[in-house]
């Protein structure tokens, strides 16, 4: 059975032996393209007896035929890739919501392993793990070159183990974190009452994602029957299973289109829509984003922003626009592809590959981030050299200072600014209404400004 996500040998073999049984008279007929094919498997075949042969020491025939197939698929994009049988297996277990690990979630750039964001009430966001980090090495072993699937395989293991990681930060000396591992049970969702307004937080989406948000609402409503309207939660959330996308924002649309994927034919176009019922009856929403908000959570956040069903508060989400199936191979036992199959698209039309969903009130969490934004590029999609283009003519927004951030006096260790801003949102009927702060000014914001004015150039996030 195929997953849809918005996260070897026998290949090998099964093209030699195809050549095997092609026939003189059905040789001929080849298309030259299918004889270059053909041509290349024969010069990996040569490379890898030459290893086999030459190397100087004893190789892995398996673990380099594994690796050969990854670094094909993740040459095509960032998130293609080759799962072996126990990689398979670890993926399962995660969409199923439940394994041994640390609770992050990460990426791979130029071979390092990068963190997307930590997992509410794990032991990697208790220690302090942010989004952007790099993971160097994992207990005392560098981790610089292997594919995501193997570094993640030595940060999971038996709950109760100690690990250590090595995490390199930008404006930092490197970072040595001992964590315990635990088994990871990421909350399917978390609710309480702000006042007069409910608050929801979903931090990812696995299999029972849209029945606990559906089953959260619901208490809250028959305790709170005077609820006034909702704050949606879907910062540092880093996507999941395309199905509990569309039944999430099911749970808030009146029927019509959640997004839509396209393929490599244009015209190969599937519509998924939502159903009848609205689970708030209509009360006002507003949804939070962050740079940490990706995939399945964009998904959600661009479908209830284009269906005028609530706006957004918070900054510009990561930008991940495409869609992973994965592909099981025999069943599994010879592990999976995650293959791009299609990029999505929000009910508008519009694509979000490498551009992010844009908030209605762009609000920084803390000062700190104000300046940041201000000065340089953060690390998104379109951080990857080899992601997929965005539309023709579209961009990520650059460099800017936000139209809002905590003001002096706000305290941002006890509190939290942007869903403050949300809130007002709520109270005031919409973003229009709602009575804007003075915009920040970031210290370095001004010095980049006076170097923009003479032809310098701001900085930009290190690679």
């Amino acid at each position: 059975m195929r997953k849809y996500l918005l996260i070897g040998v026998s290949a090998f073999v099964l093209g030699a032996g195809t050549m095997a049984y092609v026939s003189p008279i059905a040789q001929a007929t080849i298309p030259s393209q299918k004889a270059k094919t053909y041509k290349l498997l024969e010069l990996f075949g040569d490379v890898l007896a030459t290893v086999e042969d030459q190397y100087v020491t004893e190789v892995d025939d398996k673990k380099l035929i594994e690796a050969a197939l990854d670094g094909m698929l993740t040459s095509l994009d960032p998130h293609s890739g080759y799962l072996s049988p126990d990689s398979f297996e670890d993926m399962q277990d995660t969409t199923r919501g439940e394994y041994g690990g640390l609770g992050i979630e990460v990426t791979s750039e130029e071979g390092v392993v990068k963190v997307i964001s930590p997992m509410d009430g794990t032991p990697a966001a208790r220690a302090g793990v942010q989004a952007g980090d790099y993971i160097t090495a994992v207990n005392g072993q560098s981790v610089l070159g292997l594919t995501v699937n193997e570094a993640v395989k030595q940060m999971r293991g038996p709950a109760g183990e100690t690990v250590a990681i090595t995490i390199a930060r930008e404006k930092s000396d490197p970072i040595e974190l001992k964590l315990v591992r635990e088994v990871i049970k990421p909350k399917a969702a978390i609710a309480r009452m702000e006042g007069d307004y409910g608050y929801v937080r979903l931090p990812g989406f696995n299999e029972k994602s849209t029945d606990a948000l559906a089953a959260s609402i619901k208490d809250l409503q028959a305790k709170n029957p005077q609820m006034k309207g909702l704050v949606f939660d879907l910062r540092n959330n880093p996507g999941g299973l395309l199905d509990q996308a569309r039944g999430v924002a099911d749970l808030f649309l009146e029927g019509g289109e959640v997004v839509s994927q396209r393929g490599r034919n244009p015209r190969d176009i599937q519509r998924l829509n939502a159903t009848p019922g609205d689970i708030l009856n209509g009360l006002p929403m507003v949804v939070l984003i962050n740079q940490g908000s990706a995939s399945a959570a964009e998904i959600v956040a661009g479908a209830l922003q284009d269906r005028h069903r609530a706006e957004l508060v918070g900054i510009t989400s990561f930008g991940k626009g495409s869609v992973q199936t994965v592909i099981p191979l025999r069943g599994g036992a010879d592990g999976a592809l995650k293959l791009t199959t299609a990029r999505y698209f929000t009910p508008s039309g519009r694509s979000i590959q490498k551009t992010g969903i844009e908030p209605d009130l762009e609000v920084a969490q803390t000062k700190d981030q104000a300046q940041d934004i201000a000065n340089r590029v953060w690390f998104s999609e379109a951080s990857f050299k080899n992601a997929l283009n965005a539309d023709e003519g579209k961009t990520r927004k650059g460099a800017h200072v936000p139209a809002e951030a905590p003001p002096a006096g706000f305290d941002e260790k006890k509190d939290d600014f942007q869903l403050s801003r949300a809130l007002a949102v709520l109270k005031a009927g919409s973003v229009e209404a709602v009575p804007k702060l003075p915009k920040p000014q970031p210290k370095i914001a001004e010095v980049t400004a006076k170097a923009a004015a003479v032809g310098g150039k701001p900085p930009v996030e290190k690679k």
